[in-house]
């Protein structure tokens, strides 16, 4: 109607993109989504299934899919995977004990037919914490440099203090205009 022709003439409707948040229990995926929709992060607590928030940025709406990373819970990331445009893996840079579980996990996400050649940004999270691994070390242990099927960056941030978490978005969003290209 009318409000799409004024909408077309304008230029300005924005992109919608759908982005899939995951990552193991206790990894900072819900205060990481808090930080990117400006919200307060002192209060957090594990999420039962998950939390959608709509985040506009850049001229884009993302669409952002927070999923409950507990280990019940994992099977069903499968089913949320459907036309995601992105996803972002957060890791607990601090809990070194479950860095191979981790890599395990994203192993086999990255395997997942409906996400073939989907960009990747995997959050260091926690790098505030002195026990915290470098994201050099962790991209290491993830074989990270073995993806040849997609765009892939790993960031480290704090979800709690917002540090590197506009540098990931950044990268993200390098990622959408080059597909535009």
């Amino acid at each position: 109607g009318l409000l799409s022709i004024i909408q077309r003439l304008k230029g300005s409707l924005e992109q919608e993109l759908r982005i899939v948040l995951l990552g193991l229990d206790n990894a900072g995926k819900t205060t990481l989504l808090k930080r990117l929709a400006s919200e307060e992060v002192s209060t957090i607590t594990p999420t039962q299934g998950f939390n959608i928030k709509s985040i506009h940025s850049h001229g884009f709406k993302l669409n952002v899919w927070d999923i409950g990373g507990q280990r019940s819970i994992r099977p069903y990331w499968r089913k949320y995977l459907g036309s995601t445009d992105l996803l972002i893996y957060v890791i607990d840079s601090a809990d070194q004990k479950r860095f191979e579980e981790t890599g395990q996990e994203l192993a086999e996400l990255t395997e997942e037919e409906s996400l073939m050649g989907v960009p990747l940004l995997v959050f260091a999270n926690k790098q505030d914490l002195v026990t915290a691994a470098p994201a050099a070390e962790i991209a290491e242990g993830l074989s990270l440099h073995t993806y040849r099927d997609r765009e892939w960056q790993i960031q480290a941030c704090s979800a709690l203090s917002g540090e590197g978490v506009q540098d990931g978005m950044n990268w993200i969003f390098r990622q959408i205009m080059n597909r535009k290209k």
